[in-house]
């Protein structure tokens, strides 16, 4: 690795610095997060990520894309996202699809991505449920690449595998009616030959999430620390908090340096992109309010106060009504209530509520 620069920063600074390159300031149309996609889990709670941004989610594309997971790209972004998240090489791809069910078939590597995006682009013609594509694909992939469910009483291609060979399956992921609807991009680009550009997401991660650790990086990837070392970009300049080497690019260091804590309130949804950074002890300290946050299944949304997560939040739809109730972690000022209030608003204006009711515990 490179070094460039060693600097030393707090971590109100490195907070500071993160919420900026967020633009929740909301002053651009168009966050440039949008680099790294929006997560779009549960569904509908990407629009609520980017009206934190004071962006709108029309015209961008659903697709299965870091980790597997449904996230909203610029379709322009798409072709140059499908050449850098190809796995770099055999170690890679099992890595990213080395679970129990399929320890044989993840040994496949790179095989196992080809095969199953190209039964996509047979299978997939035009819309159809996720269920039906999934026993056409099961079908097509070496029997290694599945396992028996007893639930269902067939056999099932890997669902990690299956996610995350969607983007280079050609395939958009629609949420529809409580289900999932597969079809086809139709990006006019064919299955790739080999990973490209896959230095430029670590340095998007870098500049949205960093300063982070190689580590850090391959644990958004779903790879290992390897794999992103082989591709760390140049121009990076080291960071050191609280003892921690990490790494952000040159280019943003000023901004880092000179960041200063802003007086603003957002409600992030889950999966919001700025609760995405790997070093979750660095945005909340306490490990029981982590595991609150994080949870794997239902978790909740984060209240950003300033540079801090100060609580948690949920909605709840009744009627046409929404209610939104905040948890928050200490007292809050009355002006942070009153943001509170036009936020809520903003999250019910998001996902289509006509009214909303603000509940502060």
């Amino acid at each position: 690795m490179q070094r460039v620069h060693r600097v030393e920063v707090s971590r109100e600074q490195v907070l500071a610095y993160r919420v900026a390159a967020h633009a929740f300031e909301r002053s651009s149309p168009a966050p440039g997060v949008l680099a790294l996609g929006v997560q779009d889990t549960p569904a509908g709670s990407a629009p609520v990520a980017l009206a934190a941004r004071g962006a709108a989610s029309e015209g961008l594309e659903r697709v299965w894309s870091f980790r597997g997971a449904p996230h909203l790209h610029r379709r322009s972004d798409l072709a140059p996202l499908v050449a850098a998240l190809w796995p770099v090489d055999d170690a890679d791809a099992t890595a990213r699809i080395d679970t129990a069910v399929i320890k044989e078939g993840a040994r496949l590597g790179l095989r196992a991505f080809r095969v199953t995006a190209e039964a996509f682009r047979r299978v997939v013609t035009g819309p159809m449920a996720k269920g039906e594509v999934s026993t056409a694909v099961s079908a097509s992939v070496p029997e290694s690449l599945t396992y028996w469910c007893e639930r269902c009483g067939a056999q099932h291609i890997s669902g990690l595998l299956f996610q995350q060979a969607g983007l280079f399956g050609d395939l958009r992921v629609s949420a529809e009616g409580g289900g999932t609807v597969l079809s086809p991009l139709r990006l006019g680009r064919p299955v790739p030959a080999a990973a490209s550009g896959t230095a430029e997401l670590v340095r998007a991660y870098l500049r949205f999430l960093g300063p982070a650790t190689p580590a850090e990086v391959a644990a958004y990837l779903g790879t290992r620390p390897a794999v992103v070392k082989a591709v760390w970009p140049d121009g990076l300049a080291e960071v050191s908090s609280a003892g921690k080497e990490t790494w952000l690019p040159e280019t943003a260091l000023d901004a880092l340096l000179s960041a200063q804590p802003r007086d603003l309130v957002r409600l992030l949804p889950p999966g919001d992109p700025y609760l995405q950074a790997r070093d979750r002890a660095l945005l909340v300290p306490d490990r029981d309010r982590q595991k609150e946050i994080w949870r794997p299944i239902g978790g909740p949304g984060a209240v950003l106060v300033g540079s801090e997560i100060a609580g948690t939040w949920r909605a709840r739809t009744a009627g046409r009504t929404l209610d939104v109730t905040v948890t928050a972690f200490a007292p809050l000022r009355t002006a942070v209530h009153r943001a509170l209030e036009a936020e809520a608003a903003v999250v019910a204006s998001a996902r289509g509520s006509d009214d909303v009711r603000l509940h502060v515990a």
